[in-house]
């Protein structure tokens, strides 16, 4: 009977073991995995969900808003920043007419992190170029 209750003793210390290495190895694994974003998917990202910039702006279409290549397309015509813009430190270049709908949405982009807006910004450029991927 001792032999028993050691043995079992022995499993029940042995499989509490393996499970929080397990764990430590998630979470390990989990972060590594934040840390490989390229600030292009980070930019797509939060355009395409945290931002929704994607529902009025389109790659080479003027929809709600202006295109996503005719917008950088201004910016390095006229030398702006397009970042001083978003932070609402900076006035409307593109299709100032269209201002007044893209006002509203400056509350969801006071939440980005200035290393998000830096990669909404590169992910524009990346994509009025071609770039998908």
């Amino acid at each position: 009977m001792q032999k028993i209750i050691t043995l079992l003793f022995g499993i029940v210390l042995f499989s509490t073991g393996c499970k929080s290495e397990k764990k430590e190895k998630e979470e390990l694994t989990i972060e590594t995995k934040k840390q490989e974003i390229s600030t292009f998917d980070l930019g797509k990202s939060v355009f395409n969900g945290k931002g929704k910039c994607y529902t009025c702006h389109k790659t080479d279409k003027k929809s709600i808003g202006p295109s996503i290549q005719e917008i950088i397309k201004v910016y390095k015509e006229q030398n702006g920043d397009i970042i001083a813009f978003l932070k609402q430190n900076a006035e409307p270049i593109v299709d100032p007419e269209t201002y007044a709908v893209m006002k509203t949405n400056f509350a969801i982009i006071k939440t980005f992190t200035p290393e998000e807006l830096e990669a909404v910004k590169i992910y524009m450029m990346d994509v009025s170029k071609g770039k998908t991927q």
